[in-house]
């Protein structure tokens, strides 16, 4: 943003004098006593944080992203597999918001092999399906994105599990779905007071089966 630069909103506060009203805009002061003046309200995001976890289901198995064959699916994986973290080791990149109560926003990324997969979700056929692909999650977000996710505690029984709603389809989270004897991550929606266990989504280190809050 440039010095002295003003960005004129309809939502800024006003204040009534006399016969006049004025806007109202937050200032801050910024490298070099540079004057900046801010809306009080945006819808970029910043990317604050990441956090490396792999991701493990109700069934305690883990998120296992196959590119290679288009997978992504929740599978039994030994210690040692999980060691090689070949398509299971989760960058979870987290961004400030200015609407706390949706969630944290979040995005997904996975290595496999040399190269980075994100998490997106893309309309085919009428279904929202879940893709990864080849690429690096940016750092800023200006709008909406199809690839954030709020992150919200599972339910207040389960703080430290969490689901995972997709920030452009309202009530529609991360799940999985039984297909043959894959368990694959899709997008799932969930009915007003209902509790999917589907949806429940531990993150955990890599090196323990422990899980962390964000």
């Amino acid at each position: 943003m440039a010095c002295g630069s003003v960005y004129q909103s309809s939502r800024a506060p006003r204040v009534k004098m006399s016969a006049e009203e004025i806007l109202v805009y937050a200032v801050e002061l910024g490298k070099n006593s540079c004057l900046y003046f801010d809306e009080l309200e945006c819808d970029a995001l910043c990317k604050e944080k990441i956090l490396h976890r792999v991701l493990r289901n109700v069934n305690s198995q883990l998120l296992v992203v196959r590119p290679d064959l288009n997978v992504a699916a929740f599978e039994d994986v030994t210690d040692q597999e999980m060691q090689s973290g070949k398509g299971m080791h989760f960058s979870i990149h987290c961004y400030k918001t200015t609407t706390p109560l949706a969630g944290m926003p979040v995005a997904f990324s996975v290595q496999v092999e040399d190269k980075s997969y994100y998490m997106c979700c893309e309309r085919e056929c009428g279904e929202m399906i879940v893709r990864f692909k080849e690429g690096d999650v940016p750092k800023e977000i200006p709008g909406e994105s199809n690839i954030i996710f709020f992150k919200k505690t599972f339910t207040s029984c389960s703080s430290k599990a969490f689901k995972f709603e997709y920030s452009m389809e309202k009530g529609m989270f991360l799940a999985f779905e039984e297909e043959g004897c894959l368990r694959k991550l899709t997008l799932k929606k969930l009915s007003k007071d209902e509790v999917d266990e589907t949806m429940k989504i531990s993150l955990c280190n890599f090196s323990q089966n422990e899980n962390h809050n964000l």
